[in-house]
This record gives structure tokens, C-alpha cells and sequence, in this order.
């Protein structure tokens, strides 16, 4: 991709050519719109060509890379969060400061009586099951079940630019001493025989924010194999990747590792494609 002099950059053939090749190798929007940015494009090129609406160009610019050494603080609507860390491939950001301590307390203490052994998705019949892969407990809140779901889930949309309705319910889950759950990815196999069953509810997933509730004495980490990240727990910090095309190449393979000692509370929210009923 060649930057095209400040006074013109116009939205050449070669200039869509590359974006057209760079989506389908599972490059998302907003990776793009920083390459384009780190290349030298002005901002409102970048904007034109990738036929931004309002709302992403507002979500694109807020998680561009900061100047080198630079801290950025993005605004959620009712709170200032940190941005500790941005990756372009995959689209990944590490947030700070994104719950505060007594949210975090509050989801825990609410969630507890209502764990049980984590269930994953059945991927052949579209329902649920045990998986020997993960091993927590867990549970779910209905989507705007109590104000702190509320106020949780307004923050998070307001932060990635996400409608709320497109969002699944807010998990909560527990890993114990030795509990964890291998590398996998979130989105749904199109290959699969019961996927299409399971996109009926609100499309494919698209991005996954996974919040840290505390921080386990030893171990639990996020680790993402195909990039060599690990992400450590930290109470009220999270990170969102995302994963427009439901395939390897977005580099989203993640998983937790086992817990050494102590315990893992996260929250964990999924995106989807369109509103999830």
C-alpha cells in the first residue's frame, strides 16, 4: 500500500484492491483503519475508504495508537478507562480501570449462588454440553438484569462501539485451584452442522471482552498461542479482541491457563452480528 502525497491521497483502484485483500485474510475495520493511519493516510481518507459509518469512525478513532510512550484514556459514558495495550493483528485492546473494585465485588458476591460446572457449546447440535477443555463454574445474567448489569453493559457499548442488544448476557465464572480451559476460539465453526441453529439468535459472534473480577495468587493467565500474548489478571482491567471473520487467520485463539493457586473470577461478554434474543 503506497501513501499517496498529503494534498491529494485520493481512494485510488490500488488503495481498495489492498483493503478488499486485507478483509478477506480476517483483517477487521478497525486494523485497517490504523494501517492506514501508521502509513501516513490522512484521517478523513481512511474514513472515506473504508465507508465508515458515524458510529465506527467515532469507535476506529478513539482506539487509534497512541503516539509512542503516550497514555490514552478513552471515555465510557460514566467512567474514564485506560488503553494498556493495542494490538492491530488481532484487533486487541487491554484495558485498565474499567471496573471499579466494588463492581467487581458486587458481581462476584451476586453471581455465586448461582454457578455450576461451565458449559460450552455444542457445536454438532447447536445446544449445550460439558467439555473436558474447560473446567469453572459459571453463570449468566440475563441482558439488563439489575442496574449494575445495566450500568456495566452501557459502558462496554459505549466503549467499543456496540450496540447493547447485540450483546450476549454478561457471564460470570469461577476458576478454582487447577481449573482452566484450553485454547479455543469464540466464534462459531461455519462448518459445523449446528451453527446455523446457533446464529439464529443474533448472527455470528464478533468480538469477545473478558473483564477480570480479582487476581488468582498464581497462574490464570489469558494467553493467545498464535501471537505469543499473556495477558495477567488484574482486578478491574480487561481485553477485547475481535473477529469479523470466523476464521483462524483473525489470530484470536485464546485460552486460560491453569490456575496455580488462589482463585479466577472473570466477566466475560460476546458480541454478536445483530440483536441477540
Amino acid at each position: 500500500m503506497k501513501q499517496q502525497p498529503a494534498s491529494v491521497q485520493p481512494v485510488s483502484r490500488e488503495l481498495r484492491a489492498w483493503l478488499l485483500a486485507q478483509s478477506a485474510q480476517g483483517h477487521s475495520r478497525a486494523a485497517l483503519f490504523q494501517a492506514m493511519l501508521d502509513a501516513g493516510w490522512q484521517h478523513a481518507t481512511a474514513c472515506r475508504a473504508l465507508r465508515l459509518t458515524p458510529q465506527e469512525q467515532a469507535a476506529f478513532t478513539a482506539l487509534a495508537q497512541p503516539a509512542e510512550g503516550a497514555s490514552m484514556s478513552m471515555d465510557a459514558g460514566d467512567r474514564w478507562v485506560d488503553v494498556l495495550q493495542r494490538l492491530q493483528l488481532p484487533d486487541l485492546v487491554v484495558f485498565g480501570n474499567l471496573l471499579s473494585d466494588s463492581e467487581c465485588e458486587a458481581l462476584m458476591e451476586v453471581a455465586q449462588p448461582r454457578l455450576a460446572r461451565s458449559l460450552t457449546v455444542n457445536i454438532k447440535t447447536g445446544g449445550e454440553e460439558r467439555n473436558r477443555d474447560r473446567t469453572s463454574q459459571g453463570m449468566f445474567f440475563a441482558r439488563g438484569e439489575n442496574p449494575l448489569v445495566q450500568r456495566v453493559e452501557a459502558r462496554i457499548a459505549r466503549l467499543v462501539g456496540w450496540p447493547v442488544d447485540r450483546g450476549e448476557g454478561l457471564q460470570v465464572l469461577r476458576y478454582r485451584q487447577g481449573a482452566q480451559y484450553k485454547p479455543h476460539y469464540d466464534y462459531f465453526d461455519p462448518a459445523e452442522p449446528g451453527t446455523p441453529a446457533i446464529l439464529q439468535r443474533g448472527g455470528q459472534r464478533v468480538a469477545t471482552l473478558i473483564m477480570y473480577l480479582n487476581e488468582p495468587e498464581q497462574g490464570g493467565a489469558t494467553v493467545f498461542p498464535d501471537i505469543g500474548l499473556q495477558v495477567t489478571p488484574r482486578r478491574g482491567t480487561a481485553v477485547f479482541f475481535s473477529y469479523p471473520a470466523a476464521n483462524p487467520a483473525s489470530l484470536t485463539r485464546h485460552g486460560g491457563e491453569p490456575v496455580k493457586a488462589g482463585e479466577k473470577w472473570i466477566a466475560t461478554k460476546w458480541l454478536r452480528e445483530r440483536e441477540f434474543v
